[in-house]
Protein backbone atom coordinates (compact mmCIF):
# COMPACT_ATOMS: atom_id res chain seq x y z
CA UNK A 1 0.00 0.00 0.00
CA UNK A 2 1.35 3.44 -0.65
CA UNK A 3 2.49 5.44 2.09
CA UNK A 4 1.56 8.63 0.41
CA UNK A 5 -2.40 7.32 -0.01
CA UNK A 6 -2.33 6.26 3.72
CA UNK A 7 -0.32 9.52 5.54
CA UNK A 8 2.04 7.74 7.16
CA UNK A 9 5.97 8.34 6.79
CA UNK A 10 7.87 5.91 4.29
CA UNK A 11 9.27 2.56 5.38
CA UNK A 12 13.20 2.04 5.97
CA UNK A 13 14.89 -1.19 6.47
CA UNK A 14 17.88 -0.35 8.63
CA UNK A 15 21.19 -1.06 7.17
CA UNK A 16 22.92 -4.95 7.81
CA UNK A 17 25.07 -4.93 11.34
CA UNK A 18 26.34 -8.28 10.96
CA UNK A 19 29.85 -6.75 10.86
CA UNK A 20 29.59 -5.05 14.23
CA UNK A 21 30.93 -7.11 17.48
CA UNK A 22 28.56 -7.86 20.08
CA UNK A 23 29.67 -9.92 23.30
CA UNK A 24 26.83 -9.23 25.79
CA UNK A 25 25.85 -12.76 26.77
CA UNK A 26 21.98 -11.77 27.86
CA UNK A 27 20.95 -9.60 24.96
CA UNK A 28 20.75 -9.36 21.52
CA UNK A 29 22.51 -7.77 18.53
CA UNK A 30 19.28 -6.41 17.67
CA UNK A 31 20.40 -3.62 19.55
CA UNK A 32 23.59 -2.47 16.57
CA UNK A 33 21.08 -1.70 14.53
CA UNK A 34 18.70 0.22 16.83
CA UNK A 35 21.51 2.46 17.83
CA UNK A 36 22.35 3.17 14.82
CA UNK A 37 18.45 4.66 13.75
CA UNK A 38 19.09 8.26 14.25
CA UNK A 39 22.44 8.20 12.11
CA UNK A 40 20.82 6.15 9.28
CA UNK A 41 17.50 8.91 9.17
CA UNK A 42 19.85 11.55 9.61
CA UNK A 43 21.74 10.62 6.09
CA UNK A 44 18.71 10.61 4.45
CA UNK A 45 18.97 14.18 4.28
CA UNK A 46 15.19 15.17 5.82
CA UNK A 47 16.08 19.33 5.26
CA UNK A 48 13.94 21.25 7.92
CA UNK A 49 14.53 18.58 10.50
CA UNK A 50 15.55 20.01 13.65
CA UNK A 51 15.41 16.88 16.23
CA UNK A 52 15.60 13.33 16.17
CA UNK A 53 13.41 11.86 18.48
CA UNK A 54 13.71 8.20 20.05
CA UNK A 55 11.11 5.53 21.15
CA UNK A 56 10.85 1.96 21.93
CA UNK A 57 7.51 0.18 19.86
CA UNK A 58 5.84 0.28 23.81
CA UNK A 59 6.56 3.72 23.88
CA UNK A 60 3.74 6.10 23.91
CA UNK A 61 4.63 10.06 23.39
CA UNK A 62 2.36 12.94 23.62
CA UNK A 63 3.27 15.11 20.99
CA UNK A 64 2.32 18.71 21.90
CA UNK A 65 4.19 18.45 25.18
CA UNK A 66 6.93 16.80 23.33
CA UNK A 67 7.67 20.18 20.82
CA UNK A 68 7.11 22.42 24.38
CA UNK A 69 9.95 20.73 25.55
CA UNK A 70 12.04 20.63 22.38
CA UNK A 71 11.26 24.48 22.18
CA UNK A 72 12.79 25.16 25.52
CA UNK A 73 16.15 24.23 23.69
CA UNK A 74 18.22 26.07 20.82
CA UNK A 75 18.08 23.23 18.20
CA UNK A 76 21.06 24.29 16.77
CA UNK A 77 23.17 23.23 19.78
CA UNK A 78 24.27 20.11 20.70
CA UNK A 79 21.39 18.40 22.80
CA UNK A 80 20.94 15.06 24.02
CA UNK A 81 17.78 14.64 25.90
CA UNK A 82 15.69 11.85 27.86
CA UNK A 83 15.34 11.12 31.58
CA UNK A 84 16.78 8.00 33.79
CA UNK A 85 15.15 4.43 35.32
CA UNK A 86 12.85 4.68 38.03
CA UNK A 87 15.21 1.68 39.39
CA UNK A 88 18.10 2.84 41.43
CA UNK A 89 19.72 -0.73 40.33
CA UNK A 90 19.36 0.08 36.27
CA UNK A 91 21.05 2.85 36.62
CA UNK A 92 23.92 2.00 38.41
CA UNK A 93 23.94 -1.33 35.60
CA UNK A 94 23.35 0.95 32.88
CA UNK A 95 24.46 4.46 33.70
CA UNK A 96 22.88 7.41 35.98
CA UNK A 97 24.13 9.59 33.11
CA UNK A 98 21.96 7.84 30.21
CA UNK A 99 18.69 8.35 28.81
CA UNK A 100 16.51 5.33 28.69
CA UNK A 101 15.08 4.31 25.51
CA UNK A 102 12.25 3.14 26.90
CA UNK A 103 11.56 6.65 27.84
CA UNK A 104 12.39 8.12 24.72
CA UNK A 105 14.97 10.73 23.65
CA UNK A 106 15.46 13.78 21.72
CA UNK A 107 18.98 14.62 19.39
CA UNK A 108 19.34 18.15 18.27
CA UNK A 109 20.53 17.92 14.50
CA UNK A 110 23.93 19.14 15.19
CA UNK A 111 24.84 16.24 17.61
CA UNK A 112 22.74 13.86 15.22
CA UNK A 113 25.04 15.38 12.77
CA UNK A 114 28.38 14.71 14.90
CA UNK A 115 26.84 11.04 15.44
CA UNK A 116 26.65 9.91 12.20
CA UNK A 117 30.40 10.83 11.46
CA UNK A 118 31.76 8.80 14.53
CA UNK A 119 28.79 6.01 15.89
CA UNK A 120 30.50 3.19 13.52
CA UNK A 121 33.73 3.64 15.08
CA UNK A 122 32.34 4.09 18.59
CA UNK A 123 29.84 1.09 18.21
CA UNK A 124 33.11 -0.90 17.34
CA UNK A 125 34.71 -0.06 21.35
CA UNK A 126 31.73 -1.48 22.92
CA UNK A 127 30.83 -4.88 21.97
CA UNK A 128 29.95 -5.76 25.68
CA UNK A 129 27.03 -3.01 26.11
CA UNK A 130 23.60 -4.28 26.67
CA UNK A 131 21.07 -2.50 25.19
CA UNK A 132 20.98 0.33 22.07
CA UNK A 133 20.27 3.06 24.66
CA UNK A 134 23.69 2.70 26.37
CA UNK A 135 25.62 2.67 23.39
CA UNK A 136 23.96 5.94 22.28
CA UNK A 137 25.05 6.84 26.03
CA UNK A 138 28.95 5.31 25.03
CA UNK A 139 29.46 7.57 22.01
CA UNK A 140 27.78 11.08 23.26
CA UNK A 141 30.31 10.43 26.14
CA UNK A 142 33.07 10.41 23.43
CA UNK A 143 31.30 13.89 21.94
CA UNK A 144 31.61 15.47 25.32
CA UNK A 145 27.61 15.68 25.46
CA UNK A 146 26.20 14.93 28.79
CA UNK A 147 22.58 13.88 29.28
CA UNK A 148 20.18 17.02 29.88
CA UNK A 149 17.62 15.51 31.70
CA UNK A 150 13.73 15.96 31.85
CA UNK A 151 11.15 14.64 34.51
CA UNK A 152 8.76 14.36 31.71
CA UNK A 153 10.22 11.12 29.81
CA UNK A 154 8.84 8.13 31.56
CA UNK A 155 10.91 4.96 31.54
CA UNK A 156 8.72 3.31 34.26
CA UNK A 157 10.72 0.46 35.13
CA UNK A 158 8.63 -0.73 37.65
CA UNK A 159 5.56 -3.45 37.83
CA UNK A 160 2.01 -3.10 39.50
CA UNK A 161 -0.17 0.22 39.42
CA UNK A 162 1.17 3.96 38.17
CA UNK A 163 -1.63 5.64 40.63
CA UNK A 164 1.14 6.36 42.82
CA UNK A 165 3.38 7.83 39.90
CA UNK A 166 1.18 9.68 38.36
CA UNK A 167 -1.29 11.21 40.77
CA UNK A 168 2.15 12.93 41.87
CA UNK A 169 3.58 13.82 38.31
CA UNK A 170 6.52 16.15 38.61
CA UNK A 171 6.00 19.75 37.71
CA UNK A 172 6.83 19.30 33.94
CA UNK A 173 4.42 18.32 31.01
CA UNK A 174 4.22 14.68 30.60
CA UNK A 175 6.02 13.61 27.44
CA UNK A 176 5.95 9.99 27.27
CA UNK A 177 4.65 6.71 28.81
CA UNK A 178 6.40 3.26 28.61
CA UNK A 179 5.82 0.02 29.99
CA UNK A 180 1.69 0.38 29.37
CA UNK A 181 1.80 -3.31 28.30
CA UNK A 182 3.76 -4.62 31.70
CA UNK A 183 1.96 -2.33 34.52
CA UNK A 184 -2.19 -2.71 35.45
CA UNK A 185 -4.11 -0.87 32.84
CA UNK A 186 -4.10 3.24 33.72
CA UNK A 187 -7.76 3.17 34.60
CA UNK A 188 -8.57 -0.42 36.35
CA UNK A 189 -12.66 -0.26 34.98
CA UNK A 190 -11.09 0.00 31.20
CA UNK A 191 -11.91 -3.25 28.96
CA UNK A 192 -8.05 -3.15 28.12
CA UNK A 193 -4.80 -1.23 28.22
CA UNK A 194 -4.90 0.32 24.80
CA UNK A 195 -8.86 1.27 25.38
CA UNK A 196 -7.32 3.09 28.92
CA UNK A 197 -4.53 5.13 26.81
CA UNK A 198 -7.53 5.82 24.05
CA UNK A 199 -9.83 7.25 27.12
CA UNK A 200 -6.78 9.80 27.61
CA UNK A 201 -6.14 11.03 23.85
CA UNK A 202 -10.01 10.97 23.51
CA UNK A 203 -10.60 13.32 26.45
CA UNK A 204 -7.76 15.11 28.45
CA UNK A 205 -5.14 15.18 25.50
CA UNK A 206 -6.93 16.84 23.08
CA UNK A 207 -8.66 19.42 25.80
CA UNK A 208 -5.69 20.50 27.26
CA UNK A 209 -2.34 18.64 26.98
CA UNK A 210 -0.28 21.11 28.43
CA UNK A 211 -2.42 20.27 31.79
CA UNK A 212 -2.51 16.48 31.77
CA UNK A 213 -1.34 15.03 35.02
CA UNK A 214 -0.78 17.93 36.80
CA UNK A 215 -1.25 17.71 40.53
CA UNK A 216 -2.64 20.01 42.54
CA UNK A 217 -3.36 20.02 46.06
CA UNK A 218 -6.38 21.28 48.26
CA UNK A 219 -8.62 20.55 51.70
CA UNK A 220 -12.18 20.43 51.93
CA UNK A 221 -12.18 22.31 55.40
CA UNK A 222 -16.01 21.14 56.06
CA UNK A 223 -15.37 17.98 56.02
CA UNK A 224 -11.95 17.71 57.01
CA UNK A 225 -10.52 15.90 53.63
CA UNK A 226 -7.75 16.64 51.22
CA UNK A 227 -7.65 16.22 47.92
CA UNK A 228 -5.02 15.72 45.65
CA UNK A 229 -6.52 16.56 41.85
CA UNK A 230 -4.05 14.74 39.12
CA UNK A 231 -5.79 16.40 35.91
CA UNK A 232 -7.51 13.97 33.36
CA UNK A 233 -6.19 10.89 35.41
CA UNK A 234 -7.36 10.91 38.88
CA UNK A 235 -8.84 12.51 42.12
CA UNK A 236 -7.45 11.41 45.69
CA UNK A 237 -9.55 12.06 48.46
CA UNK A 238 -8.32 11.20 51.79
CA UNK A 239 -9.78 11.94 55.62
CA UNK A 240 -7.78 14.28 57.66
CA UNK A 241 -4.89 16.71 57.07
CA UNK A 242 -1.88 15.34 54.56
CA UNK A 243 0.67 18.18 54.06
CA UNK A 244 1.47 18.56 50.29
CA UNK A 245 5.06 17.88 50.94
CA UNK A 246 3.59 14.31 51.43
CA UNK A 247 1.01 14.44 48.76
CA UNK A 248 3.64 15.64 46.10
CA UNK A 249 5.05 12.28 47.06
CA UNK A 250 4.36 9.26 45.45
CA UNK A 251 2.76 6.52 46.97
CA UNK A 252 4.19 2.67 46.75
CA UNK A 253 1.61 1.34 44.79
CA UNK A 254 3.92 0.15 42.33
CA UNK A 255 7.23 -2.96 42.83
CA UNK A 256 11.10 -1.87 41.62
CA UNK A 257 12.03 -3.46 38.47
CA UNK A 258 13.44 -6.56 40.42
CA UNK A 259 9.96 -6.96 41.79
CA UNK A 260 10.92 -5.84 45.68
CA UNK A 261 9.01 -4.64 47.50
CA UNK A 262 11.96 -2.27 48.67
CA UNK A 263 11.65 1.53 48.67
CA UNK A 264 15.52 1.87 49.00
CA UNK A 265 15.41 0.41 45.15
CA UNK A 266 13.94 3.78 43.41
CA UNK A 267 15.99 6.80 42.10
CA UNK A 268 13.44 9.09 43.89
CA UNK A 269 11.48 10.28 47.31
CA UNK A 270 8.49 7.39 47.71
CA UNK A 271 5.88 7.00 50.81
CA UNK A 272 4.69 4.06 52.14
CA UNK A 273 0.81 3.28 51.27
CA UNK A 274 -1.07 3.84 54.48
CA UNK A 275 -1.57 1.07 56.70
CA UNK A 276 -4.95 2.57 58.83
CA UNK A 277 -7.95 1.96 57.40
CA UNK A 278 -8.87 5.72 57.72
CA UNK A 279 -5.90 7.30 56.43
CA UNK A 280 -6.78 5.08 53.02
CA UNK A 281 -7.61 7.42 50.29
CA UNK A 282 -10.75 7.14 47.97
CA UNK A 283 -9.45 7.24 44.24
CA UNK A 284 -11.88 8.75 41.83
CA UNK A 285 -10.82 8.02 38.06
CA UNK A 286 -11.70 10.10 35.09
CA UNK A 287 -14.62 8.81 33.35
CA UNK A 288 -15.84 11.58 30.69
CA UNK A 289 -13.86 14.63 29.24
CA UNK A 290 -15.75 17.66 27.47
CA UNK A 291 -15.83 21.30 26.50
CA UNK A 292 -18.39 24.10 28.01
CA UNK A 293 -18.43 27.42 27.05
CA UNK A 294 -18.33 30.06 29.63
CA UNK A 295 -21.06 32.92 30.10
CA UNK A 296 -18.34 35.69 29.73
CA UNK A 297 -16.91 34.23 26.25
CA UNK A 298 -14.08 31.46 26.77
CA UNK A 299 -14.53 27.94 27.41
CA UNK A 300 -13.75 25.76 30.27
CA UNK A 301 -13.12 21.95 30.55
CA UNK A 302 -15.32 19.62 32.67
CA UNK A 303 -13.80 16.63 33.50
CA UNK A 304 -15.50 14.15 35.82
CA UNK A 305 -13.87 11.43 38.28
CA UNK A 306 -15.98 8.32 39.18
CA UNK A 307 -15.30 6.45 42.74
CA UNK A 308 -13.35 2.91 41.56
CA UNK A 309 -13.38 0.26 44.46
CA UNK A 310 -12.11 -3.05 43.59
CA UNK A 311 -14.68 -5.64 43.29
CA UNK A 312 -12.88 -7.96 46.59
CA UNK A 313 -12.54 -4.26 48.37
CA UNK A 314 -13.42 -3.96 52.33
CA UNK A 315 -13.63 -0.78 53.97
CA UNK A 316 -12.58 -1.78 57.68
CA UNK A 317 -14.08 0.15 60.54
CA UNK A 318 -12.40 3.85 60.98
CA UNK A 319 -13.38 5.43 64.25
CA UNK A 320 -12.09 8.79 63.26
CA UNK A 321 -14.51 11.40 63.88
CA UNK A 322 -14.09 12.43 60.49
CA UNK A 323 -16.47 11.51 57.24
CA UNK A 324 -15.56 9.14 55.02
CA UNK A 325 -15.72 9.99 51.52
CA UNK A 326 -16.11 6.30 50.61
CA UNK A 327 -19.43 7.06 51.44
CA UNK A 328 -20.11 10.49 51.23
CA UNK A 329 -18.79 11.33 47.99
CA UNK A 330 -19.80 9.01 44.48
CA UNK A 331 -18.64 11.22 41.43
CA UNK A 332 -16.38 14.51 41.62
CA UNK A 333 -16.24 17.17 39.15
CA UNK A 334 -13.67 19.47 37.75
CA UNK A 335 -13.57 22.74 36.18
CA UNK A 336 -10.41 23.93 34.50
CA UNK A 337 -9.48 26.36 31.46
CA UNK A 338 -6.83 25.41 29.06
CA UNK A 339 -3.91 26.91 29.48
CA UNK A 340 -1.55 26.18 26.67
CA UNK A 341 0.96 28.45 27.92
CA UNK A 342 1.40 26.84 31.27
CA UNK A 343 4.88 25.67 30.48
CA UNK A 344 5.91 29.63 29.30
CA UNK A 345 6.40 30.25 32.85
CA UNK A 346 8.22 29.37 35.72
CA UNK A 347 6.63 25.75 36.42
CA UNK A 348 4.63 26.10 39.54
CA UNK A 349 2.01 23.54 41.05
CA UNK A 350 -1.78 24.83 39.82
CA UNK A 351 -3.98 25.47 42.70
CA UNK A 352 -7.46 24.07 43.40
CA UNK A 353 -10.34 25.17 44.99
CA UNK A 354 -13.04 23.34 46.78
CA UNK A 355 -16.64 25.18 44.89
CA UNK A 356 -18.98 22.77 46.40
CA UNK A 357 -19.01 20.21 49.16
CA UNK A 358 -20.78 16.95 48.19
CA UNK A 359 -24.26 17.71 47.09
CA UNK A 360 -26.70 15.27 46.41
CA UNK A 361 -28.23 14.99 42.67
CA UNK A 362 -31.92 13.91 41.18
CA UNK A 363 -30.24 10.30 41.57
CA UNK A 364 -29.07 10.02 44.43
CA UNK A 365 -25.26 10.30 43.92
CA UNK A 366 -23.45 12.77 45.79
CA UNK A 367 -21.09 14.98 43.61
CA UNK A 368 -17.88 17.50 44.92
CA UNK A 369 -16.73 20.33 42.48
CA UNK A 370 -13.15 21.66 42.51
CA UNK A 371 -11.79 24.43 40.69
CA UNK A 372 -8.48 23.96 39.08
CA UNK A 373 -6.03 27.19 37.96
CA UNK A 374 -3.20 29.13 38.09
CA UNK A 375 -2.75 30.22 41.46
CA UNK A 376 -3.73 33.58 42.65
CA UNK A 377 -2.32 36.45 44.02
CA UNK A 378 -0.82 35.30 47.46
CA UNK A 379 -2.85 31.76 47.18
CA UNK A 380 -1.30 28.69 48.42
CA UNK A 381 -2.23 25.08 49.75
CA UNK A 382 -2.88 25.69 53.04
CA UNK A 383 -2.67 22.99 55.34
CA UNK A 384 -4.34 25.02 58.29
CA UNK A 385 -7.78 25.83 56.40
CA UNK A 386 -9.00 22.14 57.42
Amino acid sequence: MSTARTGLPAIRISSDTSAFPYTHRRGHRSAIRISRIVSETFRLGLPGVRWFVMGDDDTVFFPDNLLTVLNKFDHRQPYYIGSLSESHLQNIYFSYGMAYGGGGFAISRPLAEALARMQDGCLRRYPALYGSDDRIQACMAELGVPLTKHPGFHQYDVYGDLLGLLAAHPVAPLVTLHHLDVVKPLFPDARSRPAAVRRLFDGPVKLDTAGLMQQSICYDGANRWTVSVAWGFAVLVARGVMSPREMEMPARTFLNWYRRADYTAYAFNTRPLARSPCQKPAVYYLSSARHAAERGGGETTVTRYERWRHPNETRPACRWDIADPDAHLDHIVVLKRPDPGLWDRSPRRNCCRVVSAPKEGKSGEKTMTIDVGVCREGEFSQVAAV
